[in-house]
């Protein structure tokens, strides 16, 4: 094994491969079974590719409490999830443990503050983090013992390093939070300043550090700029603060390989049986 954990953003998964995967794929009571099938599948291809020491599933409120309770326009303007897909989440977790796979979920925070949490705690223990997300707040948790995994359509994956997050971000992984309390996250629902995009967010980080440096630096910035930051500056305190991961308990998960005989048991009492011949082949 490579030593790294796996740490898998599952609500992701599964709104990726509900969407990409037929939804005509049935199991065997007649329920939908694709989104639970590509989330399946996609796990071992990364398995594969990466050779972790454990295998982490990360989930949580479909919004922290928190988040909303500070804006409650967070995430409100996301559909609700779809009743196909809602019968297959509540099957997630005996599925995926089925494999050996540590499931790790916080009724209050989101799976990203429990991805966060995970390659927090592998850190500490000396060891480190492979995080497969499209959620780009997860940047923050880059350093020299966490990557994000970049999936690729043909070939295995990319890693994203804090090189990596510069280069598509314009900042580094510390100054993720400040980011996208100036530039918004339409993904959120978080405006950000008035008029100010990604690249002038970027350009104002990387001229002065941190939000509370841009804030503090609008006597030599253009007009309407030092006009928005001046008019909106708690708001953008509070943005920060709702794009910052927080710390959840998590215990370090033990070396566990994948078990693809009980994987293959579980795939078929779900009516999954080509998944389950593959398994057991």
């Amino acid at each position: 094994m490579s030593g790294a954990v796996l740490a898998l953003d599952t609500p992701w998964l599964l709104y990726r491969s509900y969407f990409g995967v037929p939804r005509g794929i049935r199991g065997a009571d007649g329920l939908p079974v694709n989104a639970l099938l590509g989330t399946v599948n996609t796990i071992l291809g990364l398995v594969a590719a990466t050779a972790p020491r454990a295998v982490v599933c990360a989930s949580g409120a479909e919004e922290a409490v928190y988040r909303r309770a500070l804006y409650p326009p967070y995430h409100a303007h996301r559909d609700p999830m779809p009743d196909a897909l809602r019968v297959q989440w509540n099957r997630a977790e005996e599925l995926l443990t089925a494999f050996g796979w540590t499931f790790a979920a916080d009724p209050q925070l989101e799976a990203d503050d429990v991805l966060w949490s995970c390659s927090r705690t592998e850190a500490s223990g000396g060891g480190r983090t492979l995080i497969a997300t499209a959620d780009r707040d997860l940047y923050q948790a880059v350093d020299e013992r966490a990557k994000v995994l970049e999936l690729r359509r043909d070939g295995p994956p990319g890693t994203i390093d804090h090189d990596g997050v510069v280069e598509r971000s314009g900042v580094r992984p510390d100054q993720i939070p400040d980011l996208i309390a100036l530039r918004g996250d339409p993904s959120d629902g978080l405006p950000g300043a008035r008029g100010i995009g990604a690249k002038t967010a970027a350009e104002l980080l990387r001229e002065h550090e941190t939000l509370e440096g841009v804030l503090a630096a609008t006597g030599g910035l253009r007009p309407r700029i030092a006009a928005a930051l001046t008019e909106q500056a708690d708001e953008l305190r509070m943005f920060r603060d709702i794009a910052t991961l927080r710390d959840v308990p998590f215990e370090r998960p033990p070396d566990a390989p994948t078990d693809r005989a009980a994987g293959a048991a579980a795939a078929r009492a779900l009516g999954m049986n080509a998944l389950a011949q593959r398994l057991e082949a």
